[in-house]
């Protein structure tokens, strides 16, 4: 039963990063902006090699930062 919620969680971060990373590609901002955005989900796609559930609320906390305008500087 275990390994069922461990794929299902699996599809979902799957879901979620993909659909996080087309609204990167999408979004209008400088760059540098993109690049930032960029690195943060690769960081979490590493993440979720090895800790799912962490990789999760990171995702959700980024899409959460996304959703309310909340964005890094540019990289210079």
């Amino acid at each position: 039963m275990e390994h069922d919620g461990q794929l299902e969680l699996y599809t979902a971060v799957a879901d979620q990063l993909k659909e996080a990373h087309a609204r990167v590609r999408a979004s209008q901002v400088p760059e540098g902006v993109r690049m930032a955005l960029t690195r943060k989900l690769l960081v979490i796609t590493a993440a979720a090699k090895h800790d799912l559930a962490d990789a999760a609320r990171r995702l959700e906390s980024f899409m959460k930062d996304l959703d309310e305008g909340r964005i890094p500087e540019e990289d210079h």
